[in-house]
């Protein structure tokens, strides 16, 4: 199996950087204004990446 994304939701601030950089991937929660994985198994690695890099508690993750 394949590397997975995953959001350690209760570290996520909700600024929604990640859904800019890959929507395909992730999306905030109006419910919980918390990010979450909606393509767990992925999308475009180096949008993946530069959304890791770019969350500020660093709260996406490789699985």
């Amino acid at each position: 199996m394949g590397k997975r994304v995953v959001i350690e939701e209760e570290e996520c601030i909700g600024c929604g950087s990640c859904e800019e950089i890959c929507p395909e991937v992730f999306k905030l929660n109006p419910d919980t204004e918390k990010a979450e994985v909606v393509k767990p198994e992925g999308g475009p690695e180096d949008e993946i990446q530069e959304a890791m890099d770019t969350c500020p508690v660093e709260c996406i993750h490789w699985a």
